[in-house]
């Protein structure tokens, strides 16, 4: 059985209407970025990050499930997945991005693999 990657887990251990916008994003073996936006939607959680340069400027979506802990006194989120992890996940693009449809799934497939 795999968790609900839309759901905010409980570890994460932070209060469901904390906004994490501005927020530095930190993999198991480093940084990625800052959150650019965070949508706390009941069953469609997630973080967009902005990678900067580390990645050439592309936006990845995190979906809640795989942040691991957040500490909202330094403003920080910690997800359990690697940089190279998150370098090849599906890209981002604002204007395509639904929710409901396909490119939610894609996102939905990448990160569950990891669970499998």
């Amino acid at each position: 059985m795999h968790p609900d990657i839309w759901s905010c887990p409980e570890a994460a251990n932070y209060l469901p209407g904390t906004d994490l916008t501005g927020y530095k994003v930190e993999a198991r073996d480093g940084g990625i970025g800052t959150v650019d936006k965070h949508s706390a939607e009941v069953g469609a959680c997630y973080v967009v990050v902005d990678t900067g340069p580390w990645v050439f400027g592309k936006q990845v979506l995190l979906p809640a499930g795989v942040i691991s802990s957040v500490d909202t006194e330094r403003e920080v989120v910690h997800v359990s997945r690697t940089k190279e992890e998150i370098k090849n996940a599906p890209e981002y693009v604002p204007d395509e991005h639904d929710r409901d449809g396909g490119r939610r799934m894609a996102f939905a497939d990448y990160y569950l693999a990891f669970f499998r």
